[in-house]
């Protein structure tokens, strides 16, 4: 049997590289962190909030967080049925549109914010449905577990922890939705398995995001702000075909959408932002 020897110094360096990367990873997580808790108390405060600590146009006037909306696809109708407050503007689409909710059925929301999507989940699922929202924002949590008091959802609930280590059981959910948060992740091979690991065979997947239509230039991906804002982050829709392949779903199927880059270019002006990124549809099904 042939044994591979690693030297000392080789395996010191392999050490030094993971440790590197785990703090990178960290240090965004952070940053990404404080730019949405910024949000949060903004909001909270009645104050409005630029690209630069926000994703998608947040705003705390309500009738241009509805506009904003009413421009990602939801109805008057769904707008009306939320906690005041609730709909911060933060998408890029609306997935309960693609998720096909069926009443009784358990949903995951990564990335739950102020809980918009979670209460136009739980309305669909009802009563001997459950969502469960997920955040890694400590004062976006707050704020949707408020909401839902206000609103008297019982079947939703809320859930501190991060897309990429769900505080949730394996084979839990029958959906995992998302509005424009994967593409804040710097480890979304690590969020697509963890969607895997927590849904039931036979679940699927229905997620809005920002997604990379071309190859973005260095300065755009090295933009804190155009991060944070959820484009300098986005990856290539064959990336991420290949990542969700890889975590062992099928039926992947992504759908870029052009007219998308209206909205989106109001949440950076002045960039070329436009040129690399649009919203799109990514739907997928763990196997039965």
């Amino acid at each position: 049997m042939e044994i591979e020897i690693v030297s000392k110094s080789d395996s010191c360096c392999s050490d030094d590289m993971q440790n590197d990367a785990a703090s990178s990873d960290d240090a965004h997580r952070q940053s990404i962190r404080e730019a949405y808790a910024k949000v949060a108390q903004a909001d909270n405060e009645g104050a409005s909030c630029g690209v630069e600590s926000s994703c998608c146009g947040v705003s705390d006037d309500i009738a241009i967080s509805s506009l904003i909306s009413t421009r990602l696809g939801y109805s008057k109708a769904e707008l009306d049925m939320v906690p005041e407050g609730a709909d911060m503007g933060l998408g890029c689409g609306n997935p309960k549109a693609i998720a096909a909710l069926q009443p009784g059925e358990v949903v995951v929301d990564l990335g739950a914010g102020g809980g918009f999507d979670c209460f136009l989940a739980a309305a669909e699922v009802g009563a001997d449905g459950h969502v469960i929202g997920i955040d890694m924002t400590p004062d976006m949590l707050s704020k949707a577990r408020a909401n839902s008091v206000k609103g008297k959802f019982a079947n939703v609930e809320f859930r501190l922890g991060e897309i990429e280590y769900l505080p949730v059981a394996d084979d839990t959910a029958n959906v995992i939705i998302s509005n424009c948060v994967v593409n804040l992740s710097s480890d979304k091979p690590q969020v697509f398995r963890e969607a895997y690991r927590v849904l039931k065979p036979g679940g699927r997947v229905a997620i809005s995001d920002v997604v990379a239509t071309a190859e973005m230039p260095q300065e755009i991906k090295e933009d804190i702000g155009l991060v944070a804002g959820c484009m300098g982050n986005a990856s290539l829709v064959a990336d991420l075909e290949e990542m969700m392949l890889a975590a062992g779903f099928e039926q992947v199927r992504i759908q870029p959408k052009d007219e998308s880059k209206e909205f989106i270019k109001d949440w950076a002006p002045g960039t070329s932002v436009t040129d690399y990124v649009a919203s799109a549809t990514i739907e997928a099904v763990k196997p039965a």
